[in-house]
C-alpha cells in the first residue's frame, strides 16, 4: 500500500534556502534545484552517489534501474536494446538509435 505524500507547494522563495525569490510557480532560483541537490548530496551521503544508494538499498544486487522500472514511471526502449528512462527519454532516444 503506498501512502500519499503531502502536496509540495512553491511559495516564492528559493527552497535551497538561498533567500532568493523563486519565479511564481518554481521551487527555486534557476540553477538552485542543483545546488540544493548536492548541499543534500553532502549533508546526507557524503556527497557520494554510491553511498546514496546503498542507503535506499540499491546496487550491483537489486538495481535502481529496475526499480524506476517498476515503480517510479520510468520505461524501457520497445527495442529490447536495454534502454530504460523517463518516458521523454525513451521517446528520444528511439528517434535517435531507432527511428533512422
Amino acid at each position: 500500500m503506498t501512502s500519499e505524500k503531502e502536496r509540495l507547494i512553491p511559495n516564492g522563495k528559493c527552497w535551497c534556502g538561498c533567500d532568493q525569490d523563486a519565479n511564481i510557480g518554481k521551487f527555486f532560483a534557476q540553477g538552485h534545484d542543483k545546488v540544493a541537490e548536492a548541499a543534500l548530496m553532502a549533508v546526507e551521503y557524503e556527497a557520494s552517489v554510491p553511498r546514496l544508494l546503498a542507503e535506499h538499498g540499491f546496487g550491483p544486487g537489486n538495481s535502481v534501474r529496475e526499480a524506476a522500472v517498476a515503480r517510479g514511471g520510468w520505461e524501457r526502449c520497445t527495442y529490447g536494446c536495454g534502454y530504460v528512462g523517463a518516458p521523454a527519454s525513451v521517446r528520444n532516444h528511439i528517434r535517435k538509435y531507432h527511428d533512422q
